[in-house]
């Protein structure tokens, strides 16, 4: 009983640990991460604090008597609002075609990459200079070089099979930014593909083939599997980056014709900097913040139970 009593009291009288490590040497590890955790506060949660007052408010910069708190009537307006509905819908077609198109492409590449011939780190440069080079020098490549409707090389090919000449920014304006988008991040998703490739064991696919399947039962069957958490991946973070294109819509299209083209960041610009609303460019920004924030956290679960699942 003495010696129950006196380690309860030594228990006591230690700092408290949790896996061998006492809270002072855990702050102490915490401490060089706190600035950069500070800065990351400063310029991304007070700002997002004040997008949030402003969109509370009425105000346009063209009439600054009229700054006043209207509570969530800016969100009511948003919603009623046709043009950001488009614009909402626009967001989701540009962002879904864009990841499923640069996913398959980037598949197919990465099968390819995957065999040994001749010029091989040649051509796996090549495929990835498109993601290299700056979205507005992409935009600006497509607009004039490869879409432009008097000298544009897409209508030089399509004239070679006797088909007419098309003006595409104006005709088909999100399938225009569709294919510089496309053309930008399927070397994106090439790499982590191939990545996932050459991590698969080579066992696993020599007994399939000892078991007599063939290519492309193997690759339902066993490769598209273990690639499930890497295509996992590129999805999101496409989907991600994707939602917030501007730099193609402002160079090739500038949201037309009409809004035809515009995603919801065009459509944010445009009310705040070309309509001074600012109250409700606020609000729509809050809107979009929000919907990404819900779904990349939805998105982010599933694919670290994903990681967690064993094999």
């Amino acid at each position: 009983m003495v010696d129950q009593h006196n380690l309860k009291k030594h228990q006591k009288s230690r700092p408290s640990t949790q896996n061998g490590i006492s809270k002072a040497e855990a702050w102490r590890r915490r401490a060089p991460l706190l600035p950069a955790l500070i800065f990351t506060i400063v310029v991304t949660q007070v700002p997002f604090l004040v997008t949030i007052w402003y969109s509370l408010r009425s105000w346009n910069l063209l009439r600054p008597e009229g700054n006043i708190f209207v509570g969530v009537e800016n969100f009511v307006d948003i919603f009623g609002d046709s043009t950001f509905r488009g614009a909402a819908v626009n967001s989701v077609l540009i962002t879904l075609g864009c990841v499923f198109a640069a996913m398959v492409l980037g598949i197919a590449f990465a099968l390819l990459l995957d065999r040994s011939f001749k010029g091989r780190g040649l051509a796996r440069t090549l495929l990835i200079t498109p993601f290299l080079i700056m979205p507005v020098a992409g935009a600006t490549l497509w607009s004039v070089s490869m879409l432009n409707p008097t000298y544009g090389l897409v209508n030089w090919a399509l004239g070679l099979v006797g088909i007419p000449a098309v003006d595409w920014t104006t005709s088909y304006p999100v399938i225009s930014i569709l294919m510089a988008l496309v053309w930008q991040w399927t070397p994106f998703m090439m790499l982590l593909v191939l990545a996932g490739l050459q991590a698969q064991p080579k066992d696993v696919l020599e007994a399939a083939q000892m078991d007599g399947a063939n290519w492309a039962k193997t690759f339902v069957s066993v490769t598209l599997p273990h690639l499930r958490r890497y295509i996992e991946l590129g999805v999101l973070l496409g989907a991600i980056y994707v939602v917030n294109t501007f730099d193609q819509i402002y160079l090739m299209t500038a949201g037309g014709p009409g809004t035809a083209s515009a995603n919801l960041p065009f459509y944010i610009y445009q009310r705040a900097f070309l309509g001074f609303d600012i109250g409700q460019a606020a609000a729509m920004g809050v809107v979009v913040v929000i919907g990404t924030i819900v779904i990349a956290s939805f998105a982010l679960r599933l694919i670290f139970r994903s990681f967690e699942t064993k094999d």
